[in-house]
């Protein structure tokens, strides 16, 4: 009996992992289509494994596509310590997760990746990605509400669907 559970367990896990995922890149992808911010999250995972720019957008998709379940996975774990989901928690892990992102993770990405430029670097021979700065503000002034918001409805759909 056990064992069903974790099967029932699992496959909400990757259902409801995969919509909130998908949920989180349409926010992201359309606030960037719409011009309120350059941050594409694929991209940066992407160029973390290749430098083809093509490549990149590709693998980085994929690999960011395995990270919402990853991600998903860590949800569930805090929502079953916790002893409930439901959507205003959702909502609350997924803003921060989010300010966790624009104030911790995006800063030190430079210093990480191997094809951006830090704040402080000098022209060199060849192209590098451009620093997101403090909340990713250098990708545009509107990317740390992009940002939130989609976390925030990753952590929503996670929340609300937790335990079904």
């Amino acid at each position: 009996m056990a064992v069903m559970e974790v099967m029932r367990g699992l496959e909400a896990l990757l259902l409801w992992g995969g919509l909130a995922t998908a949920v989180l890149t349409v926010v992201l992808s359309g606030s960037q289509g719409l011009g309120l911010t350059r941050l594409s999250l694929p991209f940066l995972v992407g160029t973390f494994i290749t430098g083809d720019r093509f490549r990149a957008s590709v693998l980085g998709a994929v690999v960011y596509f395995l990270g919402g379940w990853l991600f998903a996975f860590l949800y569930f774990a805090v929502f079953a310590r916790v002893g409930h989901g439901g959507l205003v928690p959702g909502l609350a892990l997924g803003t921060m997760h989010a300010l966790f992102l624009l104030v911790f993770v995006l800063p030190l990405l430079p210093y990480v990746h191997p094809r951006m430029a830090a704040e402080y670097d000098g022209p060199v021979g060849h192209p590098r990605l451009e620093p997101p700065g403090f909340m990713g503000l250098n990708y545009g002034h509107r990317t740390p509400l992009a940002t939130v918001l989609g976390h925030a409805l990753y952590g929503g759909v996670l929340g609300i669907f937790y335990g079904t």
